[in-house]
């Protein structure tokens, strides 16, 4: 039950922030937010405040922002069409009923002849005597149909209304927040926690460890290894994780000695790559700073934005299989082994899925954020935008083979899960 709390507060907060950087971008763009939702399907909740729903959906695997203008959710009234309409005080349409049976003593009823309901906001039509007669409408009036009402939305509010830097910012604001909510937690990890040393101090001997078994001691500080100098921690990790079931042959200070020792690195498989590495059991010292965990906020953002485009390359490269890729059920039992390491671990592995899902997203990918931005990319060399109609086929197109590989790769997290 922890587990599932625990992935339903990390994987939701990512989702948050990432369309809160669209919905603040697009909000400061000037662009009508018709709603802001965590999850896809059927809505459970929902709660509007000004002009945005702000809704929680049933399936957890995402989430996204409606802006006005996209996916053709203006309305347009064909001539000949029957409609309702509310005058207010100020002579202007207030209110639009598409419904033919409107029992509101108030409503005048037209027969439409034209209207704009984005640029000019004006309905003209036939009233029940004959008369032709016009009516301007108000920019913020409702269309109201089957008892569900929606804002017009005047093209200055429109998505495809704005500039194209507006617009790129809009979209590419989510991924931003990615890295910045990412940052935020590596923040607090090293204010929390503290920030791990350069100096290659041994914190802790782990007493089922080659370490251990090898009689290293804590606050050893390690001179040598293989007759190499080693100035900082990373220096000889990166020769253990190297060189798995080999002997080591280490010279340490203790106590104003110098000690040598030598251990054999036990052999570690990660279980979706199949690579080996070495690893001894012992713990990193920590050290709490304020100005140091800035620059470790920063630091372990970049070093992680570098290392998840590695693995992308690793990918494309064909160095891993697309087997090694995790859905929403591999990454629930990832976060089951991480909860058990506690508090801690369960945030570094939110700031890694955080930086994760920011570089997914501008993947130059019909349907991601990133193919968006591809084809404003394209509009800003053509001078012009591609054609609506073609661009939403493209992201249509995207979409459903996204879906597929989700299904592909959450199939292949079952069959991990029931061959474990």
């Amino acid at each position: 039950m922890e587990t599932v709390i625990a992935f339903i507060i990390i994987f939701g907060s990512l989702v948050f922030f990432h369309e809160l950087g669209h919905f603040l971008f697009a909000k400061r763009a000037g662009i009508m937010v018709r709603e802001f939702a965590i999850g896809f399907g059927p809505k459970i909740i929902g709660i509007r405040k000004g002009e945005t729903l702000y809704t929680v959906r049933l399936l957890p695997l995402g989430g996204y922002v409606r802006m006005a203008g996209e996916d053709f959710d203006t309305v347009e009234l064909q001539p000949g069409y029957r409609v309702g309409l509310i005058i207010g005080v100020s002579g202007k349409v207030e209110k639009i009923y598409l419904n033919r049976n409107v029992s509101n003593p108030d409503v005048l009823f037209l027969e439409t002849e034209s209207s704009d309901l984005e640029k000019a906001l004006f309905i003209e039509g036939y009233d029940d005597e004959g008369q032709l007669v016009r009516y301007d409408i108000s920019r913020k009036a409702v269309i109201i149909e089957k008892g569900q009402e929606t804002l017009i939305a005047p093209y200055d509010r429109q998505f495809e209304s704005k500039s194209l830097g507006h617009r790129t910012m809009t979209i590419f604001a989510g991924p931003l927040f990615n890295f910045i909510l990412a940052f935020f937690i590596f923040l607090a990890l090293g204010l929390m926690q503290g920030i791990p040393v350069k100096e290659p101090v041994i914190s802790e001997v782990m007493s089922d460890g080659a370490a251990y078994a090898a009689g290293m001691e804590t606050g050893d500080y390690v001179k040598e290894v293989e007759g190499l100098p080693i100035n900082e921690w990373q220096d000889f990790v990166k020769i253990i994780q190297e060189n798995p079931g080999v002997p080591l042959g280490f010279v340490v200070e203790r106590d104003g000695a110098t000690v040598p020792l030598e251990i054999t690195p036990n052999t570690i498989v990660d279980e979706k790559t199949g690579e080996q590495f070495g690893q001894i059991g012992i713990t990193r010292p920590l050290e709490k700073d304020p100005l140091k965990a800035v620059v470790f906020g920063a630091d372990q953002t970049v070093t992680w934005i570098k290392e998840i485009f590695g693995l992308l390359g690793k990918l494309v490269t064909g160095q891993f299989s697309i087997d090694a890729l995790s859905g929403p059920v591999g990454i629930y039992q990832a976060t089951d082994a991480v909860a058990q390491h506690g508090f801690f671990s369960l945030m570094n592995w939110a700031a890694i899925l955080s930086i994760n899902l920011g570089i997914m997203n501008l993947l130059p990918l019909p349907a991601l954020d990133g193919g968006r931005l591809l084809f404003f990319l394209i509009e800003a060399v053509r001078g012009k935008p591609v054609d609506k109609q073609k661009e939403g086929m493209v992201h249509f197109v995207g979409i459903v083979l996204l879906m597929i590989l989700m299904l592909v790769v959450t199939w292949n997290d079952i069959q991990r899960l029931f061959l474990q």
